[in-house]
């Protein structure tokens, strides 16, 4: 693929807070710990290596959950192995489960990693760096997973399980997967043969990606939880995350930046069975929301000891969660993340745990050969193509047309002629310098519906175009969204079995900008 990087803060498609965080504006710097460039990293394993994390029950789970994976790569085994090691350190990036992996962005997350990772072994050889994809195994919201949009019509699983997705049963994804031409694929044999969701996308995952050494993590596992137990007890008793979080949230918002994430009392969800529900203190009584369980302090500080595996963290402690596990360097995500990741400093600090470097994936249009021979036609540059339809348009029409599609001028002198024709009423009466000026802004708004329907008429001559246009915005913008955030990457996958590691090529983990990909496909 050949690639064409722009500025994020080009497209207008991106928020503030992840402009200025890209830019290193200074008053953003407090926010996060390191900016992600490859010699922040030195300081990184510096610390990192005085945070101790259990590697041997890290290990130890891994190899449990890859033995129900049908093949393992060599890549994978040696680098669950390797984190045995002192020397071995991750960078990790998560996602839920989204049915067939969702949308584009989901493998962009994954290659940034891997790649990182790389990079990061050729700089830094007398260490080992380890990719993870962390599975948001435990979140519950199915109607955000259950969906996916492939060539722009939607598919749905029609499930109507509850709680976390992760431990959902497959049934009924097969027959999806036939439907949408993947019979006999990595997901039709995934879905058929594992035991829950779980199960099924470290299957395919690990076919996709397995032999660069991606290791997939569920991190719903009691000894992984266990791990966790002081911060759980901490939060669901002492609430100090709470404060902590609002009140960094608080110094983001007095210079301009919206929160993205809200923390309560309790960060715990209730997790058993087919449940996942807030945890909240009543009159000195623990209760599960929408259920009847309920605990008093003594009995909640049983459950937390027996059953750490019990209690799910929320957006505001997945995070501490996953830096207490795991021998973490960055964390990969996008751009709402990466803003909430910045809410959550000072509580890092409080738990005494090495902040990560927040990586910021890769972001990246494809577009194939039938669409670039348009844009080709049209003459228009990579920054064109994130430009308001109508407005597109117009620009366009003004390139190739002979006729003169705008009254500026006429503007001009009619507002000097108007105002003549105001001073001259206004003499007389000022009543009627009044009603001058009303009946001027009628006239400057016929002039500004002339100017329309001028443009729409010239538009009428040029309907080819508008339509190539039309056929552009389609494809790289579906529903008015960014082509990486709506479809998904089976049919480029389909029609060619490189593509993935064309992606692999093209993606560059540490340059901070939008991919523009052209695909020959």
């Amino acid at each position: 693929m050949k690639v064409e990087c722009i500025d994020f803060s080009e497209t207008g498609l991106f928020a503030p807070i992840f402009n200025d965080f890209v830019q290193q504006k200074e008053e953003l710097k407090k926010f996060y710990h390191r900016y992600p460039n490859l010699e922040a990293f030195q300081e990184q394993v510096k610390e990192k290596s005085e945070h101790k994390v259990n590697r041997e029950v890290l290990v130890e789970v891994l190899k449990s959950q890859y033995a129900q994976v049908s093949k393992v790569e060599e890549a994978v085994n040696k680098n669950i192995d390797s984190l045995g090691d002192e020397k071995t350190f991750t960078v990790t990036t998560g996602h839920q489960l989204n049915i067939f992996t969702g949308p584009l962005y989901f493998h962009f997350k994954i290659i940034t990693v891997i790649n990182a990772c790389k990079q990061l072994k050729a700089k830094y050889p007398e260490y080992d760096f380890v990719p993870v994809y962390w599975m948001a195994s435990e979140d519950h919201d199915l109607d955000e997973i259950r969906s996916v949009q492939i060539e722009g019509r939607k598919y749905k699983w029609n499930t109507e399980q509850s709680g976390a997705v992760g431990r959902m049963k497959t049934d009924g994804l097969e027959a999806l997967a036939e439907e949408l031409s993947a019979k006999n694929s990595i997901f039709s044999k995934a879905y058929k043969e594992a035991g829950d969701l779980a199960d099924a996308v470290r299957e395919y995952v690990n076919e996709l990606y397995g032999k660069k050494g991606l290791l997939v993590l569920d991190a719903d596992n009691h000894k992984l939880k266990s791990e966790f137990k002081a911060v759980i007890q901490n939060d669901v008793l002492n609430n100090t995350a709470n404060e902590l979080v609002e009140n960094c949230s608080s110094s983001l918002d007095s210079i301009g930046y919206k929160s993205q994430s809200f923390p309560r009392e309790i960060n715990f969800f209730y997790l058993k069975d087919s449940i996942r529900e807030r945890i909240v203190k009543e009159n000195g009584v623990f209760k599960v929301l929408g259920t009847e369980i309920q605990f008093t302090e003594d009995e909640i500080k049983i459950e937390i000891e027996n059953h750490p595996d019990r209690f799910s963290p929320n957006v505001i402690l997945r995070p501490l969660y996953q830096e207490t596990i795991l021998p973490n360097l960055a964390y990969t995500g996008g751009p709402a993340e990466v803003a909430y990741w910045m809410q959550l400093k000072p509580m890092f600090e409080a738990f005494k745990t090495p902040f990560p470097i927040l990586l910021p994936r890769n972001f990246g249009m494809i577009i194939p050969n039938q669409i670039r021979h348009k844009i080709k036609k049209l003459k228009l540059r990579e920054t064109d193509l994130f430009t308001e339809r109508e407005e597109l348009k117009k620009q366009v029409t003004k390139k190739i047309t002979a006729q003169k599609l705008n009254l500026n001028d006429e503007r001009q002198q009619l507002k000097l002629l108007l105002s003549e024709i105001q001073q001259s009423a206004g003499v007389i009466d000022q009543s009627l310098s009044q009603m001058t000026e009303a009946e001027s802004e009628k006239i400057r708004n016929s002039v500004d519906k002339i100017e329309k329907k001028m443009m729409s008429a010239e538009k009428r001559k040029h309907a080819d175009k508008m339509r190539q246009i039309d056929e552009i915005k389609d494809y790289l913008f579906p529903g008015n969204g960014l082509q990486e955030r709506k479809e998904n990457f089976l049919p480029f996958y389909q029609a060619d079995e490189k593509f993935i590691k064309k992606l692999m090529k093209a993606f560059d983990p540490f340059t901070l900008q939008f991919h523009i990909m052209r695909w020959d496909g």
